[in-house]
């Protein structure tokens, strides 16, 4: 069965660190570009970070830049977001998404990603 599933998320207080976690079954995550989503109540759908495949170079939304680190681990077909000094602006549901052709250079504008999981909610507050 190809599926994505995020784990990681939850409840942290303001200047906190969490590690969100993509993990990917029926695929390998290698093969393809991953790129993580947020989405907070009454928002749009913002792009947090991406990961290309092959060459694996990184991008950030400028309001994660420094804060935030993708990653992936390919013994464990993971993909990883490093997540420190969190603000309560980063409350939002996080949901990861994959795709054979995409490429981080077209990031965030293109988001008809292939494959989607069902998201983990992050919730930063005191």
């Amino acid at each position: 069965q190809v599926q994505l599933v995020e784990s990681g998320g939850g409840l942290v207080q303001p200047g906190g660190s969490l590690r969100l976690s993509c993990a990917a079954s029926g695929f390998t995550l290698d093969d393809y570009t991953i790129a993580w989503w947020r989405q907070a109540p009454g928002k749009e759908r913002e792009g947090v970070s991406c990961i290309s495949r092959s060459e694996g170079s990184t991008k950030y939304a400028d309001s994660v830049k420094g804060r935030f680190t993708i990653a992936r681990d390919n013994a464990k077909n993971t993909v990883y977001l490093q997540m420190n000094s969190l603000k309560p602006e980063d409350t939002a549901h996080y949901h990861c998404a994959a795709d054979p052709w995409a490429s981080c250079s077209g990031w965030p504008d293109y988001a008809d990603y292939f494959y989607w999981g069902q998201g983990t909610q992050v919730t930063v507050s005191s």
